[in-house]
């Protein structure tokens, strides 16, 4: 019987699975228990620190750097600068595919943004180290910083995001709106945001001759080893990455930054390990952000309610020196029937560091301003943001008319609609208070996210005690990979999850594809579930052709791997358990690999993606304008769940992420030094328990065969692509001023309300 023949099998018999269980996390005992070792728990013998010196100025250059003072303070070993940096064998300001970006390495003495690293100062302690970078007292010649819309320099470019095209038409615009009953126009505009991760960057880099050991935070191991092997001229094997465990990513701990290229340069340099340990505000520069965007929005809508048009153009922050724009204009394609939608895209320079993907890149900025835009074309016609939306519901991918891999929106609608109470949901403003006399307002939002898959590589061996190893060099940055792998290994594997030991997390195993986009459980949980089918097929073509075995003669028949035996197809209660069929083999253990892609013709003709829908409940003060987000409800479906538990966690997550976003986040720039004056936890406000008092979460049933063989979607981030337009949506109702600008003040609303 071949592998593929078993894994059809597989699939359509297997009973009892422990996939679809609300599981606890293997990892939890040890995060709470402080024995998780993050990189920069990493200590090993004769270790030097790093510590980068930063710019304080936005644009210009260093014109003296006092190298002398540092060297001389007690425990600097060496001072890294312009001057004396050793060679690297990429150029670092020539981009590396697919996701490389231009980096700040000490490679001339410019400065592009504050922060930008302009020396390294390597000593015996971390004081030292911090010390000698204070004595290096840096002299600049500087020049006017472009820090907004008001001195940026506008560009037009061809690609945003990660090579996404930056204008996509569908339609005639013109004679949409020119048709249309209502036109809705408004500008919005989101902030910069920065990676908060609980972990900062960090790398511990030791050198062995040709080879370099990296500890450190990596959501991509296989294309960063890829990538430090190009940097310094050695072959990628000749790299590995440990990253067991991380306190967060979000996007940034995929891409290269140049503090940690530097502090494994100085470890070559030195011959002896390197630990560089980011501070909070060395992080608000070299490892990306999400963009500032500038949206304009223009609905067309005839006198049912439906579009004729829908026009979304984003202007866009990127750095000085490289490109990458929020593709946030790109949220408009793929939610709302239209017979014309046009999304375009232009940049906007800055002296800042260059942006990155950011949790929900695009979607998370466009999604907030296109569901108010949404919102405020609902009340133009006079209709129920609901039914609005539902009269614009698509049933096909808006412009391509492509099917749906799936799409179970409509119960998303209904199931939180129905759990929120959104029925009792009068239609104008201002006409709810609580007990208190505060204002109540409900609004919602549709949410969205595509579904990517990355190539992956795992590896499967059942043991002769009946027990299996899986292995794929995934990372786990909090959301449960860990656990959920393991559970999709063990139903391919037809054992208990605790009789499946998972390793993950080093480079040296088969590459289990990017942790990131809401496509890591897909992607390395379809390779090691392949695997643990060659697994099987092997362990049963050992089985079938044994005269010894009740399996023999089965082949053509077919077997089913439940509880550690494997079951003949036709007669289950023929069966041999998987320490038998090894020992009577002789065999230790049977070894099964695959890799995992995306099946490219599904690909071309269906349009994949997780959808939702988030209610949300505000109480504004009349008085003072101070605004509580006291409920959220959201209903996803995300195709086949492999742990109930961890999912509902992400979509937590996510909403509360996009409280983050409405209510609180933003880097607030001085705009004439380009320094972020709130580059610190305390004054860049992240929500805390208090303001996200009640979450809600509806895991909506659905299945999906187009998506990938195992019917799995991304969860990470569409939590946050409609709860950002829902909260903002429940302030205009609550208040009847209508913000179009994140995050909401209590000055909008007081100044809007005047």
């Amino acid at each position: 019987m071949s592998p593929e023949t078993i894994s059809q099998t597989n699939r359509s018999h297997r009973h009892g699975s422990n996939a679809g269980q609300p599981l606890t996390r293997r990892d939890g005992v040890l995060k709470v228990t402080g024995r998780a070792t993050y990189a920069a728990d990493n200590h090993p013998d004769d270790m030097l620190y790093a510590v980068p010196a930063v710019s304080r100025i936005a644009r210009g250059r260093v014109t003296a750097l006092d190298v002398t003072a540092a060297k001389a303070h007690a425990g600097v070993v060496e001072v890294l600068t312009p001057a004396n940096r050793p060679p690297l064998a990429h150029d670092p300001d020539e981009k590396m595919p697919p996701f490389g970006f231009r980096v700040e390495v000490l490679q001339d003495d410019g400065v592009r943004y504050v922060g930008q690293p302009i020396a390294l100062v390597i000593a015996e302690t971390l004081e030292a180290a911090t010390e000698g970078a204070a004595l290096l007292d840096p002299q600049y010649e500087t020049a006017t910083a472009r820090t907004d819309l008001s001195n940026g320099d506008r560009f037009d470019t061809a690609t945003v995001g990660i090579g996404a095209p930056a204008r996509t038409a569908y339609g005639d615009i013109a004679a949409g709106l020119a048709a249309a009953t209502h036109v809705t126009e408004a500008d919005y505009v989101t902030p910069a945001q920065y990676h908060n991760a609980m972990e900062p960057h960090a790398v511990v880099a030791e050198w062995d001759g040709d080879r370099v050991t990296l500890d450190m935070p990596n959501q991509a191991m296989a294309l960063s080893c890829a990538a430090y092997a190009a940097y310094f001229g050695v072959p990628a094997e000749n790299v590995l990455i440990r990253s067991p465990f991380l306190g967060g990513g979000f996007g940034s701990k995929a891409i290269l930054n140049g503090p940690q290229i530097l502090a494994i340069l100085a470890a070559r340099m030195l011959q002896r390990p390197v630990k560089l340990v980011l501070t909070r505000a060395q992080m608000y520069g070299p490892v990306g952000h999400r963009g500032h965007t500038w949206q304009k929005l223009r609905i067309g809508t005839d006198r049912e309610g439906r579009l004729t048009a829908l026009h979304h153009h984003a202007l866009c922050a990127t750095s000085s020196f490289d490109e990458f724009l929020e593709p946030a204009a790109n949220a408009s394609l793929p939610l709302y029937e239209s017979p014309a939608i046009l999304v375009e895209h232009e940049g906007l320079r800055l002296d800042t560091g260059t942006p990155g993907p950011m949790r929900a890149p695009g979607e998370a900025s466009g999604s907030a301003a296109l569901e108010v835009a949404m919102d405020e074309a609902a009340v133009a016609c006079g209709m129920d943001p609901l039914e609005f939306r539902l009269a614009n519901y698509a049933e096909t991918e808006p412009g391509t008319g492509r099917p749906f891999s799936s799409k179970t929106l409509r119960e998303c609608y209904s199931e939180g609609a129905k759990r929120f109470g959104w029925a009792g949901r009068p239609l104008e403003p201002r006409q709810m208070r609580d007990e208190n006399g505060f204002l109540v307002g409900w609004g919602m939002g549709t949410a969205v996210f595509h579904c990517p898959h990355f190539p992956a590589e795992a590896r499967a061996t059942l043991r002769a005690d009946g027990t299996a190893l899986v292995e794929t060099s995934g990372a786990d940055m909090g959301q449960g990979a860990w656990t959920a792998l393991a559970q999709i290994a063990a139903e391919a594997l037809g054992l208990d999850p605790d009789q499946v030991e998972f390793h993950s997390g080093v480079s040296s195993l088969p590459d289990g594809g990017i942790a990131g986009g809401s496509g890591h459980t897909a992607s390395a949980g379809l390779a090691l579930n392949n695997a643990g089918e060659d697994a099987i097929a092997k362990l049963a073509a050992l089985a079938t052709a044994d005269p010894a075995s009740p399996l023999f003669g089965s082949g053509n028949i077919g077997v089913v791997p439940r509880s550690g035996r494997l079951h003949r197809l036709d007669d289950e209660g023929r069966s041999e358990s998987y320490v038998d069929i090894l020992a009577r083999t002789g065999q230790t253990e049977v070894i099964g690999t695959a890799k995992a892609a995306r099946d490219q013709e599904a690909a071309a003709h269906h349009a994949m993606f997780s959808h939702g829908a988030v209610f949300a409940e505000v109480k504004v003060d009349p008085d003072l304008g101070q605004i509580r987000a006291t409920r959220l409800v959201g209903a996803f479906a995300a195709g086949r769940v492999i742990n109930p538990r961890l999912v509902r966690s992400q979509y937590f997550g996510g909403m509360i992420w996009g409280a983050s976003f409405a209510l609180h986040e933003e880097a607030i720039t001085d705009r004439r030094t380009g320094r972020i004056m709130n580059a610190d936890f305390a004054e860049y406000h992240v929500p805390v328990n208090a303001d996200v008092p009640s979450l809600d979460a509806i895991l909506t049933e659905e299945h999906d065969p187009y998506v990938n063989p195992l019917g799995i979607k991304g969860v990470g981030e569409i939590g946050i692509t409609g709860t950002v337009g829902a909260i903002a949506n429940a302030v205009w109702h609550a208040t009847g001023v209508r913000v179009r600008r994140f995050p909401i003040r209590i000055e909008d609303l007081v100044i809007g309300r005047s």
